[in-house]
This record gives structure tokens, C-alpha cells and sequence, in this order.
């Protein structure tokens, strides 16, 4: 699978929005709903939710991308979005689907 996309622009713009969306979300989880409800601070989830809202919607617009540049598959598409809705997802995603096969 790796050789099929073999570090294009696509590929690597797809990796970046998608590290970067699976980081938000993360500090959305653990840093800014517990600033939220723990220590009552808002607007710690006003902040980052919307910065990890605008990157969720890069990462749709780079994995759309990605569909019509390599013809993925409708299962592909389904299992790499439902990826970035869970927490470390993006990143088993990324490491399952751009790993280098070993020969």
C-alpha cells in the first residue's frame, strides 16, 4: 500500500493535516475539556474546539483529496474517517496505512 502513494504532495499534505488534527483533538480531550470542567475555564474548549473544528474540516478536504487522487476505496474512506473521530486514531491510521512493507 505505501509503494501506491509513494510520498506525493497529496500524501504528505494528508499526513501533516492529519497529525495535526489527531494532536488537537487530543488536547481538546485531555487538556482543555478538564480546564473546562475542573478548573472552570470555557474558554479553553471555545479556543481549542474551534482550532481543532477548522483542522477537522482540512483533514475531510485532504482525505477528499486523497480519494480522487488514488481511487481509494469506499471501506478505506470509511475506516480513515471514523479513525479521526476517535482519540489516537489519526495516528494508527497514519502509521497503518503509510508504513513502508518490508520485503
Amino acid at each position: 500500500m505505501y509503494s501506491e502513494i509513494a510520498s506525493s504532495p497529496a500524501q504528505k499534505r494528508f499526513r501533516l493535516i492529519a497529525n495535526i488534527e489527531g494532536w488537537s483533538y487530543i488536547i481538546l480531550l485531555f487538556i482543555a475539556m478538564p480546564l473546562k470542567y475542573l478548573a472552570d475555564l470555557p474558554m479553553a474548549v471555545r479556543i481549542v474546539g474551534m482550532l481543532h473544528g477548522v483542522l477537522f474540516v482540512g483533514f475531510c478536504i485532504s482525505l477528499t483529496e486523497m480519494v480522487i487522487h488514488f481511487r481509494w476505496g469506499l471501506l478505506k474512506i470509511i475506516l480513515v474517517f471514523l479513525s479521526s473521530l476517535l482519540p489516537f486514531g489519526t495516528f494508527y491510521m497514519d502509521r497503518q496505512l503509510f508504513r513502508k512493507s518490508k520485503k
